[in-house]
């Protein structure tokens, strides 16, 4: 498949929220350099993400310019978290008094009830992001666009903050509920994407108050296709349903046993993994409608069609080649399993030990909380592994897709 301009295809690598489910698209991008060896710089074009998956777009975006996007530094940092160490629960922001930082004067953008403090988690994006890198990237065009998104709270709309190379064009949706805003991308941004409320603090950030992106847009698929994309590849962290004919039930669960982390696992799941199902579906909807159109209509009555499309949507509607790939097992079981067996890493001395207790309850058991939640090296290990097999299960059709056959 060859561009308009004789080149390889525009491609874009879209990375959904989920938490701790992260760790499984670190995997599936090793897999997919494994697959397709040596190459020159990053075979994405486009990036775009929301949530833990703003984290990983800016980092793959940061290294574009390097044949393995530095993947082997980002599986370190994956693997080398420690929930109870590097992302440690602080009672007093859980309670909704802020925390300790914040009351001697020293708190960051950051405002709002969450039972983790954020200061670990910015340091490692501030530090490890090589952010002259990737604004290079972009002004240099190996990058076309990084995109993220995050939900404003006072207006309720959807940011998506985009930083575009030059000559590049990001489309704004006709959807009240979003709002592009070109920017140069930051590490504030970032954390604005990632701030899953209650767990992270929300982000001041441009004049606004912005909390996690996944809650209302999880999966940015059309600002990937509205910045250019001709071929997406979305990896998508939900366990397919298909492929679990008898899902994991906790036998002690009725209507009226349902606790809260049970619920929290189940409404993070609904916002953050079911509604790319709807998306993808209703992108090859959209291609089998153009091939119908294009083998049974005249090429006249063809371009009045496109045409209307194109004045409905703000862009023309283009064939878009897709590939998805999603977890063979199911994460949230995973979590389960994990916590289990090996417990949570508790640190060092007693205030730690109480605080894994009180985590173990919060995201142990049969709950998918557990998978959003367990920023724990050794579990992160195993999702990266999953991920890079499930992607070299996928080679044929990761080749296919990159047309290197």
């Amino acid at each position: 498949m060859v561009s308009e301009e004789g080149q390889r295809p525009r491609t874009a690598l879209v990375l959904s929220g989920g938490g701790a489910r992260g760790a499984y698209e670190v995997g599936v991008v090793q897999g997919i350099l494994e697959v397709l060896g040596p190459l020159e710089h990053s075979p994405f074009d486009i990036f775009t993400g929301t949530s833990v998956g703003a984290i990983n777009t800016a980092y793959f975006a940061s290294r574009a310019h390097r044949r393995d996007m530095g993947i082997e530094r980002l599986v370190q940092l994956w693997t080398g978290l420690t929930l109870l160490e590097d992302l440690e629960v602080d009672m007093f922001g859980a309670l909704g008094w802020g925390s300790l930082e914040k009351w001697f004067g020293r708190g960051r953008s950051e405002a709002g009830p969450a039972l983790l403090r954020a200061e670990p988690l910015e340091d490692l994006i501030r530090d490890n992001l090589d952010w002259d890198q990737l604004h290079q990237n972009i002004n240099d065009g190996l990058v076309r666009a990084c995109i993220v998104a995050a939900l404003r709270m006072d207006s309720g709309q959807t940011t998506l903050f985009a930083e575009m190379a030059p000559g590049a064009d990001f489309t704004a949706s006709r959807d009240p509920r979003r709002t592009k805003r070109l920017c140069r991308l930051s590490a504030d941004h970032v954390l604005a994407s990632a701030a899953i409320p209650f767990v992270f603090p929300p982000r001041f950030v441009d004049g606004a108050t912005h909390v996690d992106g996944g809650l209302r847009f999880n999966t940015l698929l059309s600002p990937a296709l509205r910045s250019g994309a001709q071929r997406v590849l979305v990896i998508s962290t939900r366990f397919p349903p298909e492929l679990q004919p008898n899902p994991h039930v906790n036998p002690e669960l009725n209507e009226y046993g349902a606790d809260l982390p049970f619920l929290l696992g189940k409404m993070l799941s609904a916002i953050m993994l079911d509604p790319i199902v709807y998306d993808l579906q209703v992108l090859e909807r959209f291609n089998r409608l153009l091939d119908i159109l294009e083998s049974t209509v005249d090429p006249e009555t063809l371009e009045k069609i496109h045409a209307a499309l194109a004045e409905i949507r703000g862009v023309p509607y283009e064939r878009i080649r897709t590939l998805v790939v999603a977890p063979s097992e199911d994460i949230g079981h995973m979590a389960s399993q994990y916590i289990d067996r090996h417990g949570m890493r508790v640190g060092k001395g007693l205030s730690a030990r109480l605080k894994s207790r009180a985590l173990r309850r919060i995201i142990g058991g049969h709950s998918d909380a557990g998978s959003f939640l367990l920023f724990d090296g050794r579990f992160l290990a195993q999702l990266i592994e999953l991920g890079r097999q499930d992607a070299l299960a996928r080679r044929t059709a990761i080749k296919a897709f990159f047309d290197r056959l």
